[in-house]
């Protein structure tokens, strides 16, 4: 948490109840959809009375059920992500020539964009599963470890990146893991010179995935977009040898679609 974020949390338009609701929700996951009230309670960090006073409002709500002691989230909570997903009119123009490149390529590609210090799943084209995590349409990972984080992050302005640098905290996902401050700076300036990222057993062992930005009509990134393949000795050169041509004209044909169209990003990441 920031100074700033600090200050505002004890200001007079901070709403508690709120932020301690959408806690509540984020205790639901792949590994956790449904549990009690005291194993909500610890992951999300707060007391039992207050997440239950939090599940008793959703269910009221309709985006909590409750089946003998375990909440579970309903497919309401899916409203929550839907009116941002449905403004995102780039998943729209970029479907159709993802389908193409998975095809072409015979790997799951994907469509993410950054939120804060991680990236999140927009659009996604599976072939089958490579990571022991779910991925799809709301899918969350770090920035900083994914090939589309760091085409994003490359795009940044040099004095946003460094604040961006500083201001998040990194660790090792496995030993291939760059988390150091100063080899992740070099490795986005090489990001930046060639074009993409290639990511190598970084956030999983056994995975590769490759990414190139995809700009909006004012020239900014506006989302990342990759290919995930399996690694062995010679996924690095069938990435950029074999991947990386397919993914390039993937990516103008996108850029193409946003620039006939005049779509540009609602927000301003930057």
């Amino acid at each position: 948490m920031t100074a700033s974020g600090n200050a505002f949390e004890n200001s007079p338009d901070y709403v508690q109840s709120l932020a301690r609701g959408l806690q509540v929700l984020r205790a639901f996951d792949h590994d956790h959809p449904s549990s009690t009230l005291s194993g909500v309670a610890e992951r999300a960090g707060l007391s039992r009375a207050v997440v239950r006073r939090s599940l008793l409002t959703l269910q009221h709500l309709g985006y909590v059920g409750l089946r003998g002691r375990n909440f579970y989230l309903t497919p309401r909570v899916l409203e929550l992500g839907y009116s941002y997903l449905s403004s995102l009119d780039i998943t729209e123009l970029a479907q159709q020539a993802m389908e193409l490149l998975s095809q072409q390529v015979d790997e799951s590609c994907s469509m993410a964009v950054l939120d804060g210090d991680e990236i999140v799943y927009i659009l996604r084209v599976p072939v089958r599963r490579l990571m022991s995590v779910a991925l799809g349409v709301g899918a969350r990972l770090p920035a900083f470890a994914a090939s589309m984080g760091r085409v994003i992050l490359a795009d940044l302005p040099e004095p946003e990146l460094v604040e961006w640098l500083r201001s998040h905290s990194f660790r090792a996902y496995t030993p291939h893991t760059l988390y150091k401050v100063g080899a992740l700076k070099a490795e986005i300036a090489q990001v930046r010179r060639q074009g993409y990222a290639l990511v190598s057993q970084e956030l999983e062992l056994g995975l590769c995935s490759i990414a190139v930005p995809i700009r909006a009509g004012n020239g900014r990134v506006a989302a990342g977009l990759n290919v995930s393949l399996r690694y062995s000795d010679g996924a690095r050169e069938m990435a950029v040898k074999k991947m990386l041509p397919a993914l390039r004209r993937c990516q103008q044909t996108i850029e193409q679609a946003i620039a006939r169209s005049g779509w540009l990003p609602l927000l301003d990441k930057h």
